[in-house]
């Protein structure tokens, strides 16, 4: 993992997170947030994974499937963000589209991603903090503003 701090103008910071061949991008993130102290913040990325495994929530049951991605595949579009949890502790919440060698795409919610060969990540830190509880209506942990 490379990181590189492109800005930081009036709290707002704005780095480069580049993961490379075996990097876990979930696994990298946590520890690029824990590094740098972030506790809001918004990102994007585009690259590639040798393998992921995507969630799907389930309403009705309040539980999420998951969907093993077990192919090369195109980062075609990766979004979310970083908070923090109840303890502190980074929180991601990360979508991701993967596209596949026959141009249709897979989409959801990210559990793990292994990278291959990069994942060039764009992370905008805000001032302000983003916060993460646990719903007891969805099950879900959501931002609380």
């Amino acid at each position: 993992m490379m990181i590189r701090k492109l800005d930081d103008q009036n709290g707002l910071k704005t780095y480069a997170v580049i993961l490379e061949t075996g990097d876990e991008v979930m696994a990298c993130l946590e520890e690029f947030a824990r590094a740098e102290g972030i506790d809001g913040a918004e990102l994007s990325a585009i690259g590639a994974f040798r393998r992921a495994s995507l969630l799907y929530f389930d309403w009705e049951r309040k539980e999420y499937e998951e969907i093993p991605v077990d192919a090369q595949v195109e980062v075609a579009s990766l979004n979310g963000d970083i908070g923090v949890d109840e303890h502190g502790a980074p929180a991601l919440h990360v979508h991701v589209v993967l596209g596949r060698r026959d141009g249709s795409a897979l989409a959801g919610h990210l559990k793990s991603g292994e990278v291959r060969p990069t994942l060039e990540i764009i992370v905008i830190e805000t001032p302000s903090h983003l916060r993460r509880t646990h719903d007891a209506t969805t099950g879900l942990t959501l931002i609380q503003v």
